[in-house]
């Protein structure tokens, strides 16, 4: 059956971003399109017709694990159960942002971030970003239906994040810390949870 006119390849697309993860852990942000297609399986004019730069290619790596990570916040049932979604988000957050692969990830960026600033640049619009973007809906979603009073949810999602996150990340990326069993992990997703949902509790004062 021949393909669509820019119909994507999904197949042939998570081939490119899965090449384009390893590629450049491996190699830093300031490997080659070539060698991010050879990895791939694909042409070098096959990346470029997909996404053009290493930017947009970056952000296309980055949408995806935002997708993931938010994907708790987007599940059946998660407006009903605040505390659950957003333990799982913080679950998922510490799991990525305490690996190997994305501690190695940011470190060749941030290293790099003079010679390619567009990269540095996408990677945080596409991630960090992204993901407190998603939450503050979330957050404003549960605040419409009565359950949450978040006058500023972007603000309220930043120190949701905060909590979780804390200085967990740099210790990871400075080597001082090993990361989290999945006990700890678990712990400190369900307390920062419980305590956001605390701070954030409607006011029923002047019902």
């Amino acid at each position: 059956m021949p393909r669509i006119a820019g119909q994507i390849d999904v197949a042939k697309n998570e081939a490119i971003l899965d090449a384009a993860v390893a590629v450049l852990t491996e190699r830093g942000v300031t490997a080659s399109m070539e060698e991010i297609a050879r990895r791939a399986g694909v042409s070098k004019q096959t990346v470029y017709n997909h996404y053009g730069t290493k930017a947009e290619l970056v952000r296309a790596m980055c949408a995806r694990r935002v997708g993931e990570i938010t994907a708790p916040l987007a599940a059946a049932g998660a407006l009903e159960q605040p505390a659950e979604a957003l333990a799982e988000f913080a679950r998922v957050l510490l799991r990525v942002l305490l690996s190997p692969s994305y501690a190695t990830l940011l470190r060749t960026a941030m290293a790099n971030v003079q010679a390619l600033p567009e990269v540095a640049r996408t990677m945080y619009e596409a991630g960090p970003r992204a993901s407190r973007r998603r939450l503050a809906e979330f957050l404003a979603a549960e605040t419409a239906a009565g359950r949450l009073a978040c006058a500023d949810p972007l603000e309220a999602a930043d120190f949701f994040a905060g909590m979780v996150v804390s200085s967990r990340q740099t210790a990871y990326l400075l080597g001082v810390s090993g990361g989290l069993d999945e006990a700890s992990l678990d712990r400190i997703a369900r307390e920062a949870a419980a305590r956001f949902l605390r701070a954030y509790a409607p006011d029923e004062r002047g019902a």
